[in-house]
């Protein structure tokens, strides 16, 4: 890969130039050399934008719904940046769908980035590169980062570690309701949309949400309880009342310092996250190694535990 000028691109990427934006966030998804270049230059240009999630199960408009907030967020005067993590092709690993079809409308608007990733297999509805190129958009100067997971289920989660405000998007008559009932993603949110409320039961669906989350954790009275707004995004109906959700949810964690936590929790994360992938690939370097296949051989035999036969391949590791 050729090398590029780290420094004049982030320069570019903060006059707002796409190309730019886009060329950093490359070099992100392909783990590039320079990626810990491109990082360092980064570091000090975060930490403005507020960073939103939207998840929730397939079909109940997260696009269309990420497409209106877009569209508010842009009346309001805001630089805009979206990452549509999209499932991965099985053939050539890119983004299957393409959620920048879905927001052609803002195609042509300079002050809005769109961006799809694939997953790449990687679980939890996010792309592995994702907190990397939440900072390239932070850095081009981005007020709001607005991040659409892939369609999730219970367990999927992880846009409540990367997000500083997560909104989970439900639907009527798609069997939300009874998932309400159940742990994962319905308790990750802090704001909650029951979107398509043109459709019969969305009113049913608001009273059982609300029913679940009176019969979750006690709260006191200056907690944050999260609101249940319904909307119908493909017309922008309630959209305006979603951005107050928003507004409300953001001025409550600075309040009460919630937002520096989260953030603080996000980066040991993403340092964490980058330290055991170096380690992994430290094993992969000795994957084959003499010393690994006597191990694997002694722990086969029962001469060995597989604790200790890790704890001594540990230390080989760090003595190296």
């Amino acid at each position: 890969m050729t090398a590029v000028d780290v420094p004049q691109l982030v320069a570019q990427a903060r006059e707002g130039r796409p190309r730019a934006v886009a060329r950093l966030i490359s070099l992100v998804e392909g783990a590039s050399p320079q990626l810990r270049e491109v990082m360092a230059a980064l570091a000090p240009l975060t930490g403005g934008a507020y960073v939103v999630g939207l998840t929730g199960s397939p079909g109940v408009g997260k696009s269309t719904s990420t497409s209106a907030l877009v569209s508010a967020y842009r009346t309001a005067g805001k630089r805009v940046g979206v990452l549509a993590v999209d499932p991965s092709s099985p053939f050539s690993g890119g983004a299957l769908l393409g959620d920048r079809v879905r927001m052609s409308d803002h195609a042509s608007d300079p002050g809005v980035y769109i961006r799809s990733m694939a997953t790449r297999g990687h679980l939890g509805g996010l792309a592995w590169a994702a907190p990397q190129a939440i900072r390239v958009l932070d850095a081009a100067g981005c007020d709001v980062i607005l991040v659409e997971t892939v369609g999730v289920g219970q367990s999927e989660v992880e846009i409540a570690s990367q997000a500083d405000t997560s909104v989970v998007l439900l639907a009527p008559g798609m069997g939300d309701g009874i998932q309400a009932a159940k742990a994962g993603i319905l308790e990750i949110g802090d704001v909650y949309v029951v979107n398509k409320a043109d459709r019969d039961g969305a009113d049913a669906t608001a009273r059982e949400l609300n029913h679940m989350l009176g019969l979750g954790e006690a709260r006191g009275r200056h907690d944050w309880r999260p609101p249940i707004v319904k909307t119908v995004a493909a017309r922008g109906q309630g959209i305006d009342e979603v951005v107050e959700a928003l507004e409300k949810h953001r001025a409550w964690m600075d309040e009460r310092g919630v937002l520096a936590e989260r953030r603080a929790a996000r980066a040991a994360r993403e340092v964490e996250t980058i330290a055991v992938t170096a380690l992994r690939a430290r094993m992969a370097d000795v994957h084959g190694d003499a010393q690994l296949g006597a191990l694997a051989t002694r722990v086969a035999e029962g001469d060995l535990d597989p604790y200790a036969a890790a704890d001594a391949l540990l230390a080989s590791l760090t003595e190296a």
